[in-house]
């Protein structure tokens, strides 16, 4: 297996930052608990997935930063949506509240830097404003940014240019979704929807399915256009548009040879199994390149566990070249190749004898499972179920509407039980 290109030599030469996503609670104590070094996140507004439901609160600031704090962790606040006039005040407003309870904002408006430095707060310019030459981002650094996320179409050559040159941090996304628009910046849901991807409310019509349709026109008499008829046809495949996902895990050595501070994971939007799973593999492998036991069987390995989880078909971005070549996705579903089922929830948990007592409300339960528990405080645990009891007795299985007890990592009451399937199981079935 070739890790990366040849005209990039693999030497490197620091351990970077694992910057992971955190959409909620349960994903950032996932993060945590999967070893990243810093998490992202947004409140609510003025940040690229404003309109995914999947922000914090500012009441939420203080828990956050506790947290991280504790772990040692850096935390980032989103704030990089367009700023239009009149927003002034309200963005001000969080920028204040949140400075206390983060490490630095990211911002892609000179507006919002404009406030950040009027408010002495640290900003990394986030990718939307599409940085892409060591020219830009000393101009940049001039301005008071502490870090830059390079524009994704950055070759990776070019990121270790700009990276020897640059004064301050360079940060890079090496997995996740990737936008079809340059660096996230499309109008296709705007004028499809009303709904602005420049300000975090994307609907994605570049992953929807597409249909063309031949009018046939001819005039009267009179030189008229009469319609008589069309036909429509589905275009195949119907993702012409939709780009696959990135996936960095094969050059994670050239990625740090290059230079780069962070590796930044994208998915806000995604759920807490995915954020734990992709963290803990680039944790995993940023820790074999520096301990030196990063190799082709290692980068199949941790492949292998990021494709449990949702994702398209992966591809190396542009990394190493534009075009990219494959880069449109075959498939509009998720190719993960496990998938979670309710059980139900923990209604007791005996601290002392590393007992949880689970009330079966789906899916049934038996030794030998692959479970999960997610929790506001939990995260994410996952285990494979061992002996189970009731009353006294040890069941087979543990059928819905019964409950159960068994031996659990430590997990909290109200937190949710899954049952991880493979796909090709739930196929047969």
């Amino acid at each position: 297996m070739r890790l990366a290109g040849a005209d990039i030599p693999a030497v490197p030469v620091k351990r970077p930052e694992i910057l992971a996503p955190a959409g909620d609670f349960v994903c950032l104590q996932a993060a945590l608990d999967a070893g990243c070094d810093a998490v992202y996140f947004g409140l609510g507004s003025f940040n690229m997935r404003a309109g995914s439901g999947v922000n914090f609160a500012v009441g939420d600031l203080p828990e956050i930063s506790s947290r991280c704090r504790a772990k040692g962790v850096k935390a980032y606040l989103a704030l990089n949506a367009i700023m239009f006039e009149g927003e002034a005040d309200g963005i001000e407003g969080i920028i204040v509240a949140a400075k206390p309870h983060v490490d630095a904002f990211i911002v892609s408006d000179w507006g919002v830097i404009s406030l950040c430095r009027k408010h002495g707060a640290a900003f990394h310019v986030s990718t939307q404003m599409s940085t892409s030459n060591s020219a830009a981002v000393a101009f940049l650094a001039s301005q008071g940014a502490s870090r830059v996320v390079l524009a994704r179409e950055c070759t990776l050559g070019e990121v270790k240019r700009i990276a020897a040159k640059s004064p301050i941090e360079i940060e890079a996304f090496v997995h996740g979704a990737q936008c079809v628009a340059e660096s996230g910046r499309c109008l296709m849901s705007h004028e499809a929807f009303g709904k602005s991807a420049c300000r975090g409310e994307c609907r994605q019509p570049c992953r929807r399915r597409f249909l063309v349709k031949a009018v046939d026109l001819y005039e009267d008499g009179l030189g008229n256009p009469v319609h008589e008829s069309d036909t429509a046809f589905i275009v195949e495949p119907h993702t012409i548009l939709s780009a696959k996902d990135l996936c960095s895990l094969g050059f994670v050595d050239r990625l740090m040879d290059a230079g780069i501070a962070s590796f930044k994971i994208e998915g806000r939007a995604r759920n807490a199994e995915y954020v734990m799973t992709c963290v803990r593999a680039y944790r995993r492998a940023v820790d074999a390149v520096s301990d030196g036991s990063y190799s082709p069987a290692l980068v199949e390995e941790l492949t292998r566990e990021v494709e449990k989880v949702f994702h398209r078909e992966f591809s190396k971005g542009l990394f190493y070249g534009r075009p990219g070549g494959e880069q449109l996705a075959d498939s509009e579903d998720s190719l993960a190749t496990t998938v979670k089922r309710h059980v139900g929830i923990v209604i007791d948990y005996f601290l002392k004898a590393g007992i949880v007592q689970v009330k079966i409300q789906d899916h049934s339960i038996r030794p030998g499972d692959t479970l999960q528990i997610h929790g506001k405080t939990t995260g994410v645990v996952e285990l494979v179920l061992g002996e189970i009891r009731r009353d006294g007795e040890t069941p087979e299985s543990g059928e819905k509407g019964t409950w159960v007890t068994f031996a659990a990592p430590r997990c909290r009451v109200g937190d949710k039980v899954f049952f991880i399937e493979t796909k090709n199981k739930t196929a047969e079935a």
